[in-house]
């Protein structure tokens, strides 16, 4: 019985997160694997710590944030109704594969992330082994996403009610975290 109770609230936890009745031509072509599974190999000083990056920027508290007064707010201002951590107007930029089908989503993702690894460089369930993010060519074939400007600007722009214009180069670079070289 436990177990039941346990697999429905999942799953409304998850109905909550994701939209039902994405098409099969929306679907990604790769899952989503969460940050915690990016974080195995990117927290750690010699690669970068990316993970670390990501954890003390505002993208890393996206979905936190919907829960401030200044964000139910700013929804109420907008007409929406309801709790912003709940609506689609809010959630699609606050939270990483949301509206893609729950059948894409591995159990590690979790709204609470907020904006992570994945929102930006694509799901990673098919390029996070080593060997494939080892050659850049080969894991970009697997779904990884060299972010740029249009990648940014799906969610930093005027549909924000928070928007007060988007300088990409000065933004990008408040939130860079690449791999160190290593001389190679």
């Amino acid at each position: 019985m436990k177990r039941v109770v346990m697999t429905s609230m999942g799953a409304l936890a998850l109905s909550l997160f994701m939209v039902a009745g994405a098409s099969a031509a929306e679907k990604p072509a790769h899952a989503y694997v969460g940050v915690k599974t990016c974080k195995m190999c990117h927290s750690k000083a010699a690669t970068g710590n990316q993970y670390g990056k990501w954890t003390e920027s505002k993208h890393s508290k996206a979905f936190e944030v919907l829960a401030t007064d200044a964000a139910k707010a700013a929804a109420k201002k907008q007409g929406l109704e309801g709790n912003p951590q709940e609506l689609a107007e809010c959630l699609e930029c606050h939270v990483t594969a949301y509206g893609v089908d729950a059948s894409m989503v591995g159990k590690r993702l979790k709204p609470e992330d907020g904006v992570g690894c994945e929102s930006c460089h694509g799901p990673g369930k098919d390029y996070k082994s080593k060997k494939v993010m080892m050659d850049v060519d080969a894991a970009v074939a697997k779904g990884l996403i060299i972010p740029d400007e249009k990648t940014c600007v799906q969610c930093h722009n005027e549909r924000s009610p928070f928007f007060k214009g988007f300088k990409f180069d000065e933004f990008y670079a408040k939130i860079a975290h690449p791999v160190p070289d290593k001389g190679e």
